[in-house]
Formats: structure tokens, C-alpha cells, sequence
């Protein structure tokens, strides 16, 4: 991953962009939008690094608080990173997901025009225990094909997904090539199995340290996990599958309708 410098000479500390005292809006969020503008019109990149606060405190003439709280603003809208020591970071662009088609991993970030990839970290036959056995409605200890992947888009870790399937189901698979094949598209022309639908849960989670040393972030990093539960036509579970993804590369964006009930 390369990393550039954000350049002062390229305007972002021209007059037109200082700060105006007299309008209402609090300094920090003009000072936000100034950045936010460089980034959004491409004149900072991913990956490149802003000017350090002692030189936008100088600039803008705005003190360290000042700054602190539009950096702050940016880093939870997810366009930078701030790393200790090393300084602030334009973010690279979130991955979107939302209620849409029952897609794999590599249709997703194929959509998003990145190479999908995969790392295997375990693929094994393994008995299935607890919500693994209920969810597949499996008895405890009846055997469960388990597909643990890192996965990458463009040469970057992206998330790490543990599939189950129950193994009657996919004898075929056990000598498959899992670092670039879909699970999918496997299922399908090897073993003749098409999901249908699923139901998938997010909640937030805080990487661990194995977590955070395969996906190459900081110890302590937030990550967005989901679980999916994919089933068959008729209803049949099919796969239930354990996802933690990069909370800097994820978000979930939702499309609301309000229904309004007839009154009487």
C-alpha cells in the first residue's frame, strides 16, 4: 500500500478556502468541509496523508481543539484514518451493502471493481455444536463442512468468513480449490445445490488481536460482523456463515419506505 503526503501547495490553504469568523457556523465544521472538499474532488487520495494538526492550526490560524474536532468529524464519517503516531489518513472508499440480491464475496466486490481473492485458513470436516447444529437444524455432532477464508479485494484483507454446510451435502467440494473458485458457483455445478434466500444480521464487534493481525489493522479496530443464513427452495438450511469485516472499508446503507396505516 503506498502512501502520498497531501500537497499545501495544491490550494487547500488559498484564501478562498479560509475560514470566515463572522458566519455561524462553528470554525470546526468550516474547517471540516475545506478538507472534505479536497477529498471529495480527488485532489487527496486514498491513502495520502493530510497536513499534521501544528500545520492546519497555523494555516487556519484556529486552535489545536479546533482542529482535533473536524479531524474527529471525518474520521467517524469513515473519509480518514487517524493512526497514533503516524498521523491522518484519507480513508480508502467503504464497501456498501444493503438489503439487495443474494450475492457472494466475489460478485460483491467484482460489482465494486475489485479483484476478489481468498485465503484458506481451514477446510475440514468438523462435528456441528450448538447454534451451528440448530440453525443447520442438525443433531449435535453430526458432521458439518467448515470453510474458514481471509478474503481480499485487490490485494487488500477485506473480512474473514467461516462457512458450514452440512457435509452429506458437498462430498464434492472436499478437494476444491477454495483461493480463487466462488463457494457458490461450486455448489451449484458440483454439487447441484442453488441457494435461494438467506437472512443476515449485522452488529458491530471489536477486532481481536488474531482478527486484527490477519486483516492488517491496528489492535482494537472496529469490525462490522454479520451472520447469514442461507437456505434452499423449500427452506431447507443450506449454509450458515460467521463474516467480520474491516469496519474502515464497510458500511451497511439501508433504503427505508414509510407505511402509513389507514386510519379510522
Amino acid at each position: 500500500m503506498t502512501e502520498g503526503i497531501a500537497n499545501p501547495a495544491s490550494g487547500v490553504y488559498a484564501k478562498s478556502a479560509m475560514l470566515d469568523r463572522s458566519l455561524p457556523t462553528p470554525l470546526y465544521h468550516q474547517l471540516q468541509s475545506v478538507l472534505l472538499e479536497r477529498i471529495q474532488s480527488g485532489e487527496w487520495t486514498a491513502n495520502d496523508r493530510l497536513p499534521t494538526e501544528e500545520q492546519l492550526e497555523s494555516q487556519f490560524n484556529v486552535s489545536k481543539a479546533t482542529v482535533r474536532q473536524a479531524l474527529n468529524l471525518l474520521a467517524t464519517s469513515g473519509f480518514v484514518r487517524r493512526e497514533q503516531t503516524r498521523g491522518t489518513f484519507v480513508a480508502e472508499p467503504r464497501i456498501e451493502l444493503g438489503p439487495c440480491k443474494l450475492t457472494s464475496f466475489g460478485e460483491e466486490m467484482r460489482a465494486h471493481g475489485l479483484r476478489p481473492a481468498s485465503r484458506v485458513l481451514v477446510k475440514d470436516i468438523v462435528k456441528a455444536e450448538g447454534d451451528v447444529a440448530g440453525k443447520l437444524r442438525l443433531e449435535e455432532g453430526q458432521s458439518v463442512f467448515c470453510l474458514e477464508r481471509l478474503r481480499l479485494a485487490g490485494g487488500q484483507p477485506m473480512g474473514i468468513q467461516t462457512a458450514y454446510i452440512r457435509a452429506d451435502l458437498v462430498a464434492a467440494l472436499l478437494d476444491q480449490d477454495f483461493e480463487s473458485g466462488s463457494l457458490y458457483e461450486l455448489l451449484g455445478k458440483k454439487c447441484g445445490l442453488a441457494p435461494e434466500y438467506a437472512h443476515e444480521t449485522h452488529f458491530a464487534v471489536l477486532l481481536d488481536r488474531e482478527q486484527c493481525a490477519l486483516l492488517e489493522v491496528p489492535e482494537g479496530s472496529p469490525g462490522l460482523a454479520a451472520e447469514r443464513l442461507t437456505f434452499l427452495a423449500g427452506g431447507r438450511p443450506l449454509e450458515l456463515v460467521y463474516s467480520v469485516m474491516r469496519g474502515d472499508r464497510y458500511r451497511v446503507t439501508l433504503n427505508l419506505v414509510r407505511v402509513v396505516k389507514d386510519r379510522v
